[in-house]
């Protein structure tokens, strides 16, 4: 098999694979150990600037680490995880920060299902505004129920 393919997989896979690991963290450490960075993204009238905005370095860490020695390495498998780890940074970025937030006006309003699940499963999850009883913890994949109630509605 060419490099270039195992590359693509480990790209591709590292992707994917970041969801569960935004999950988790979401879940078990922005809505735990460190609420008092993530608190304040939960706030009927947040700033632009927020605390929870310091996850953006703690994700990236790992992708410049892994780019580093990847690249210091001959360009293997490390260089790869770390794209894969940046790629999904810029799509949770683009979903969360453009699409749902609104920080960034750079879309308008949208018709798509896919982005209609994705805001209302975050919306559900924003509707809780302490650490506990949250829901829908993920950011690029929704649950079923989520699609369902999208389909509901387009009917």
């Amino acid at each position: 098999m060419n490099s270039w393919i195992i590359y693509l997989f480990i790209t591709t896979g590292t992707f994917i694979f970041m969801e569960g690991v935004a999950w988790f963290t979401h879940r078990f450490v922005m809505h735990g150990l460190l609420w008092i960075l993530h608190k304040d993204h939960h706030q009927k009238k947040p700033h632009f600037f927020e605390k929870n905005d310091t996850f953006f370095l703690i994700f990236a860490t790992p992708s410049i680490l892994l780019f580093f020695f990847g690249a210091k390495s001959g360009f293997n498998w490390m260089f790869y995880m770390g794209l894969g780890i940046l790629i999904y940074g810029i799509a949770y970025f683009i979903i969360h920060d453009v699409v749902i937030h609104q920080r960034f006006k750079w879309f308008s309003r949208s018709n798509n299902r896919y982005i209609k699940t994705i805001k209302r499963a975050h919306k559900m999850h924003h509707k809780h505004l302490d650490k506990h009883h949250g829901e829908s913890f993920g950011m690029l994949f929704a649950s079923r129920k989520y699609w369902q109630q999208s389909q509901e509605k387009q009917l």
